[in-house]
This record gives C-alpha cells, sequence and structure tokens, in this order.
C-alpha cells in the first residue's frame, strides 16, 4: 500500500468528474499517480505494465489477453442521446460504402460495427488517428467521431447518428463506454472508496467543469455544462451492468468478440448508514397533500413544517434514501393510497418512458425430490415417494422445444434439494440445453447452489464457476422468503440461513452474473423483519449492483402444513409491493405477481410501484401446488399492459428489450 497507484484516464470532458478530486488533490493525494490519454492507450498501458488502472473502453477490457477487475460504482454511460458518439457523413448511414473509425477507442468502434450489423449493413471500415477523423468522412464514407469533437461538429455533416440513441432504441438499457479496470489484486477497498469519492466530488461540480471546458474551447458554456449534467452518466449500477453485459454479448454473438465476457469487479466498501432526515419545509407534494388534508379535516395546521409521513413520502418519492426505521414507519402508518401515490411517482422517475415489460419463459421444475421439507411447501416430495420424479432427458427436450415454439427465450430451472444429484449431472444437464435450444438459463436457486457446494465439498464460488462454463446465465433469487433467521427457524429450520443466502448472491455477483431477489411474506414476520429483508438486500446491492429485479408475493397456505395466520390479501400485498419500490432505490425493477394475486391486482400492481408483469410463464407447478393456478398468454399480458395506460414490451433476464 505504499507505493502509488498508476492510474491512466482520458482527459476528455466526460471522464473529468471521474477524476474531478484526483485532479484537485482533494482525494488519494498520497496513493494515486494520474497521467492522461487517449482511452485505446489507456488500455494498452495498463496491459504493457505501464499503469495499475487505466480508465478504458469497456470494449478493450473484454478483449484484453489478461484477467481483468473493475471498479465498482464508476462508469462514463448514456442513456439514450451521449452527443460525443456520433457517425457523420453527408449520405444516410444506409448509403456508406465505407467507415472511418475514431482510432482513439476500441468500444465506440465496436459498438458502429455492431449497429452496422445489426441494421443489415456491411460497409467497409478503416481506422482513422484521432486527429483526422473530423476530415474523414465525404462522398459515400462515413465517419465515427468519438469525445469532445463531437460537442463541435453542429452543421457540419449532412447526416449525424447518435450511436448512444441508437443503442437505446434498441435495447432500452444504458451503454457503457468505459471503466476503471485493472488486473485483481491491485485494487483495495479503500483505494475504490478514494475513487468513488473522487467522482462524488466530480459530480457536485459538473457545470464548473463543463464552463470550464466550454470557455477553453470558445464554445456557448452551457453546452458543456448540459453534456456533463444531461447526456452522461457516471453511474456502475445495476442498469449500467445489464447495458455492458448486454453489449458484450452481443459483441460476442456478432464475432466482435473472441469469447463470451461478464463484467467481474474489484470488491466495494460497506455502504454507510443512511442518516433519519430533519423537519424541513414542505416540497411541492408534500404542500400540496398537506393543503388536502387541511381541507378535509377543515383544520389550520402549520404549512411551513412537514408532518413525519409526508415528509418521508415526499423524499422516498423523489428517490432520497429512507432507514429502515423511516421504511417501518411508512409500511406501518402511511395511509394506503398515499404509499401507492408515492410509489407510483418513483416509478415515473425511473421508468419514464412508459414501457412495461415481460419475459416469455418457462418454470421447469426438474424434480420435486427435497430433503429441506418445508412447511410452507405443497410441492416436495422425499426419496422414494411415489409422485417423486426427476425428468428425463426426453421430458425436458419436450418442454424446451415448446418452450421455443412459443416464442420463450429462458428457462426458470429449479427445484427440490435433491441428494441423488450431482454437480456434474447439472453440469451435462446444462451443456446439453445449451448445446441443442437457444435459451437462456436461468437457473438454481442459492439453497441449491450452497446443497452443491456442501455435497461436493467445494466452495461456493467453485460450483458457480463450473456451471457458469456449463452454461448458466443468471441466478433466480429464490428460497429467500424472509431474510430473518427467526422466521426462517421458524417455517424452513432445513433451509439455509439469511447469511448464506446473500452470500450466495454476493459469490454469483462477484463473477458477473445477473441474478433477482425475491420475498414471500405473509409468515407472521413482523415491521422490522419484513423491512429487515429490503434493507439486506439493498445493502448487497449497493456493493454488488447485481439484481437486476425484485418480486415479491404472499404465502400460499392451501393445502400446506403452514397454517395461514397472517394478512396474505391484495391490500396488503399492494402496500408491501409500494414499499418495496421506495426502499429499493437501487434495484431498477419491480415485477409484478400475477401468478400469486391473479391478472387484475398485477394490473393495479402497475400504479403501486411495478413496471415488469413478470412471465408470459408457459408452465409452472410449485405455486399450483398450493392451490394458486393462473395462466395468461403474451397477448393476455399486452391487453392487460395497455389497459393500464403502458406500452408493452418483451425481454430478457438483463432487462434487454426484444425487438
Amino acid at each position: 500500500m505504499s507505493q502509488r497507484l498508476r492510474l491512466a484516464a482520458v482527459s476528455f470532458l466526460n471522464a473529468r468528474p471521474i477524476t474531478y478530486g484526483i485532479e484537485q488533490g482533494l482525494v488519494g493525494a498520497d496513493r494515486f499517480d494520474l497521467r492522461f490519454a487517449e482511452p485505446s492507450r489507456c488500455a494498452a498501458a495498463v496491459a504493457a505494465g505501464e499503469a495499475d488502472l487505466g480508465l478504458m473502453p469497456i470494449a478493450s477490457y473484454a478483449a484484453s489477453a489478461e484477467e481483468l477487475r473493475v471498479v465498482p460504482g464508476i462508469a462514463i454511460a448514456s442513456r439514450g442521446p451521449v452527443r460525443t458518439v456520433v457517425l457523420v457523413g453527408q449520405v444516410p448511414w444506409e448509403e456508406m460504402t465505407e467507415i472511418a473509425l475514431d482510432g482513439a477507442s476500441r468500444t465506440s468502434q465496436m459498438l458502429a460495427r455492431l449497429l452496422s450489423k445489426e441494421r443489415g449493413l456491411c460497409p467497409d471500415f478503416v481506422e482513422v488517428p484521432h486527429d483526422q477523423i473530423a476530415d474523414a468522412a465525404g462522398g459515400t464514407r462515413g465517419a465515427l467521431i468519438i469525445g469532445d469533437l463531437g460537442l463541435q461538429i453542429d452543421g457540419r455533416f449532412r447526416h449525424v447518428y447518435d450511436l448512444g440513441k441508437e443503442w437505446d432504441s434498441r435495447v432500452g438499457l444504458p451503454f457503457v463506454y468505459a471503466v476503471w479496470a485493472g488486473r485483481p489484486g491491485v485494487v483495495s477497498v479503500k483505494d475504490v472508496a478514494l475513487l468513488q469519492e473522487s467522482l462524488r466530488l466530480g459530480l457536485q461540480r459538473r457545470p464548473e467543469i463543463g464552463r470550464a471546458w466550454a470557455v477553453e474551447n470558445r464554445t456557448d458554456p452551457a453546452v458543456g455544462e448540459d453534456y456533463l449534467v444531461e447526456n452522461i452518466r457516471h453511474c456502475l449500477g445495476s442498469e449500467e451492468l445489464s447495458g455492458a453485459t448486454a453489449f458484450l454479448a452481443r459483441g460476442f454473438r456478432a464475432g466482435l468478440l473472441a469469447r463470451p465476457m461478464r463484467v467481474r469487479l474489484f470488491d466495494a466498501p460497506a455502504p454507510p448508514e443512511p442518516q433519519p432526515r430533519p423537519a424541513r419545509t414542505l416540497g411541492a407534494w408534500g404542500a400540496r397533500r398537506l393543503r388536502r388534508r387541511r381541507t378535509i379535516a377543515g383544520g389550520s395546521g402549520n404549512p411551513s413544517r412537514v408532518p413525519t409521513l409526508d415528509r418521508l413520502l415526499h423524499d422516498a418519492a423523489a428517490g432520497e434514501r429512507i432507514t429502515l426505521d423511516e421504511g417501518m414507519r411508512l409500511y406501518s402508518e402511511t395511509d394506503f393510497f398515499d404509499l401507492g401515490q408515492a410509489a407510483d411517482l418513483r416509478r415515473q422517475a425511473l421508468h419514464p418512458q412508459g414501457v412495461v415489460t415481460y419475459i416469455i419463459d418457462r418454470n421447469v421444475n426438474y424434480t420435486n425430490v427435497c430433503t429441506t421439507c418445508c412447511s410452507f411447501c405443497n410441492f416436495h416430495r422425499p426419496s422414494g415417494h411415489p409422485q417423486a420424479y426427476a425428468l428425463s432427458r426426453e421430458e425436458l427436450a419436450q418442454k424446451l422445444r415448446e418452450t421455443v415454439e412459443l416464442g420463450g427465450v429462458q428457462v426458470l430451472l429449479q427445484g427440490g434439494i435433491n441428494p441423488d444429484l450431482s454437480l456434474a449431472y447439472y453440469e451435462d444437464l446444462f451443456r446439453f440445453m445449451k448445446a441443442n435450444f437457444p435459451l437462456a438459463i436461468h437457473g438454481l436457486s442459492p439453497e441449491e447452489i450452497r446443497y452443491l457446494s456442501q455435497r461436493e465439498g467445494l466452495p461456493v464460488q467453485a460450483v458457480l464457476e463450473r456451471l457458469i462454463a456449463a452454461g448458466l446465465d443468471s441466478v433466480p433469487g429464490g428460497a429467500a422468503e424472509i431474510l430473518d433467521d427467526e422466521v426462517r427457524r421458524r417455517i424452513s429450520p432445513n433451509k439455509c440461513s439469511a447469511d448464506t443466502w446473500i452470500g450466495v448472491m454476493r459469490e454469483a455477483h462477484g463473477l458477473g452474473l445477473r441474478t433477482s431477489a425475491t420475498m414471500v411474506f405473509g409468515f407472521g414476520e413482523s415491521p422490522r423483519q419484513l423491512v429487515g429483508h429490503l434493507d439486506r438486500l439493498r445493502r448487497l446491492q449497493d456493493q454488488t449492483a447485481g439484481f437486476t429485479a425484485f418480486i415479491c408475493w404472499s404465502f400460499q397456505a392451501e393445502g400446506t402444513r403452514l397454517p395461514l395466520q397472517d394478512d396474505t390479501g391484495s391490500l396488503r400485498y399492494l402496500r408491501v409491493l409500494a414499499l418495496a419500490r421506495l426502499y429499493l432505490d437501487n434495484i431498477p425493477n419491480l415485477q409484478v405477481s400475477w401468478v400469486t394475486m391473479g391478472p387484475a391486482v398485477g394490473q393495479v400492481a402497475l400504479r403501486f410501484g411495478g413496471n415488469d408483469f413478470g412471465s408470459a410463464m408457459i408452465e409452472e407447478n410449485v405455486v399450483a401446488t398450493a392451490g394458486t393456478v393462473f395462466k395468461i398468454s403474451a397477448s393476455d399480458i399486452e391487453r392487460i399492459v395497455r389497459g393500464a395506460g403502458f406500452t408493452p414490451r418483451r425481454r430478457n433476464m438483463r432487462y434487454e428489450l426484444q425487438l
């Protein structure tokens, strides 16, 4: 730690908030040695051992001959128009016979090639030095311009295509251009915290940084300021990681990358505890609420101070983080419709396009043999039971063929804890599935992975690495129930602890897997236990950004050995969902649970924070054994979504839109 860490960063305007604290000597003055270069040179410096960490193009990270890690939480990204990665020319894209590629960024080059291919175009590509690219376009030759020059080309070209906008319209996810990347072990958790602090300081000074750049380049000060504030995202959160994963997967399928890649992160520091908010003056939403309350009650009240719950609702709807105790208050004390309204406002802020997504997949329960014998489960059978089964390859193949024929893109593969099935069984199964069917494998809950680790005497990481090599694409969030050990001991004493569940997910995220998160409530849990579950998910997400979505539903008790002693009705479900939307400020997507609650409640849930309608589930067995059987088709989902005032779009597990 005594040796200074050598950093190679781009000098483009979009990187300056990232390096601001370091440049100004406010962060890591005795730890970092910062130098500037073109993006491609940053990657080359790391490869040559001239730098320990480079702010490099994401494609250079993926193409590295060595295994690299990425600093969590920091990126150069965009959602929609980026303005500094543009294809220009005097003829339309479809008429370009050749495209000159700016040699400064491998990512932008790969994006231009990929988008051309996805448009069905096959122009020739030629690399041009960065300082010559502005003059490279002419006739039927287009040019890919990156960096600050993109902000200074207004009016020079008849046709300008913003590749950030092109990506967003096709994929529906942010595009990640560059990340801090280096070899494993070179960056400590303390270093990550310093780099994140440098960005935090820079984000506060974006207008100032943008105006200074504009003055230096003799242009309108608003150009630089608007660019940093409106066009560039510097977060590497869940959506950005999904966008990067989508880009690398598409690049591999298009033959632009030699091997499939996932983004793997350095360890992140633990998040700080959020502080309770003091009483403050009203915002616009809270003021309207208070006026309405005074009108209804006929009282006067003091409009200068906010009642606690109104303040919490206002802040949570605006995206401010709430504490565990504040979450408990919102859950226990807030008016039902006020909580729903706040969640709907937060949903609108996170998903302003008015799109509700869904997926077509099949829930294949490959075995019902299970040794955990949870009291709330009707599905499991002990070994040797007349109804016990494990699907044969022929039975599985029939289900997978039908899934493909119905437009499915994924298999949700979960079963019981079957002591007869080894890790090798799953490896062979996954390879068979990948070799014969174009379906993603969203498979094995943390409990199943934990059991395989115990059965084989291997660390969880080793089990996951072998499953990934065999074809595992993502991990579902099953077996979470309530992440509180008192509840778990009552309802499923043989199942893994809450810490173990979180630990498996941490390992999965560390290997670059995307996962979902779930909660089943209605077991007599206290408000603290319920909100504590959300808090554990939020804490892990702060460090790994690995969860793509959260799904909750109520305990389905019919026919189980666990008597129903709690409220599992639709109103409580909607309350829990709305709270989750406000509390889980770092998990972008909330699925509604029409499978357990019914399509009508699912439709209402889209106005209580939900933005995803889940799956047009071709098959489901576990919930069905508890007497809850709802089946709807993709066309039913689209009709229901439109009826709620939204536009339906199909997606995959990482929320990449499907054309």
